[in-house]
């Protein structure tokens, strides 16, 4: 038991003196205006990089993922169709499916495929 113990404080204590060793190596002593400024052609930048992102897309990025996983849910189905009753799997596909289609019908109806209104 002290053995184990005795180990894991000098693995602590190596560990933190790696952290602090790395720390301490990594800073940087000289600060360049050029260096530090975003690289645009050697010209300074004339507006914010920070431009406001639409939320439009970012809404159909996020249905796009969303839909990309159900039809990763949806592959499978194919494989268990052998190994499973046809009822059972038709039932559940027909769930599954049912549950997608009224998920695009929701997003349809409150607008949410229209790009540009």
């Amino acid at each position: 038991m002290y053995y184990m113990t005795s180990a894991a404080i000098m693995i602590m204590i190596i560990s933190t003196l790696m952290m602090v060793l790395a720390s301490t190596l990594s800073k940087k002593s000289i600060i360049d205006r050029e260096k530090s400024s975003p690289f645009e052609c050697g010209f300074d930048p004339k507006s914010s990089a920070r431009l406001p992102f639409s939320m439009r897309f970012f809404l159909i990025a996020v249905i796009f993922l969303i839909f990309d996983v159900e039809i990763a849910l949806l592959l499978p189905m194919t494989i268990t169709l052998t190994s499973s009753k046809i009822t059972a799997w038709s039932s559940v596909s027909m769930i599954f499916l049912l549950i997608l289609l009224l998920g695009l019908y929701h997003e349809w109806n409150q607008g949410s495929l229209e790009w540009a209104k």
